[in-house]
C-alpha cells in the first residue's frame, strides 16, 4: 500500500469514527417501550475495532514518515512539520492583514479615527511569499505520497 492509500484510509476511519459516535449518542435513550433504531453496543464494538485499526495505520504512516527521507537534510516527517507551520504562520498574517485593512466610516470629524500599526504591503507580501512556500513544499509531499511505499 502507498502512503498515500493509506492517509486516503486513514481520513476514512476517522469518518466513520465521528458518524459512530453520533449514531451512538442519538440511540442512548428511547421512550419507555421503543427500541432504539440501532444497538448502541453493537456499535460501540465496531468503534472499538475501528479505532484499532485506525491506531495501527496510523503507527504504521508515523513509521514511514520518519524513515523516509524528503531531501538530503530532512526526514518527510520533517517536512511535515515544516509544512504545517508555514500554513499557521501565513493564517496569522493573513488575518493581521484582514484587520488591518479594515476600515471604520467615519460620520463626522469629531468621531474617533483608527489607523493601522503595521505595514499591510510588507506583511502582504509576506504572506505571499509564504504560500507560495507552502504550496511548492505540499506539491513535493503529495507526490512522494504516491511513490512512497508504507512500513510495516
Amino acid at each position: 500500500m502507498k502512503l498515500a492509500e493509506a492517509l486516503i484510509e486513514r481520513a476514512d476511519y476517522q469518518k466513520r469514527i465521528e458518524q459512530l459516535k453520533k449514531r451512538i449518542h442519538m440511540n442512548l435513550k428511547v421512550q419507555e417501550g421503543d427500541d432504539p433504531s440501532e444497538d448502541p453496543v453493537a456499535m460501540l464494538s465496531e468503534l472499538a475495532e475501528i479505532r484499532q485499526a485506525l491506531t495501527t495505520l496510523i503507527k504504521r504512516i508515523n513509521r514511514t514518515n520518519c524513515n523516509v527521507p524528503f531531501d538530503s537534510e530532512r526526514s518527510l516527517a520533517d517536512a511535515l512539520t515544516e509544512r504545517d507551520q508555514l500554513f499557521d504562520q501565513r493564517q496569522l498574517l493573513s488575518k493581521v492583514v484582514e484587520e488591518a485593512s479594515l476600515h471604520m466610516d467615519r460620520y463626522s470629524q469629531t468621531e474617533i479615527r483608527f489607523i493601522s500599526t503595521v505595514n499591510v504591503k510588507a506583511i502582504q507580501k509576506q504572506v505571499d511569499q509564504l504560500s507560495k512556500a507552502y504550496r511548492e513544499m505540499d506539491t513535493k509531499i503529495q507526490g512522494m505520497n504516491w511513490t512512497i511505499d508504507l512500513e510495516d
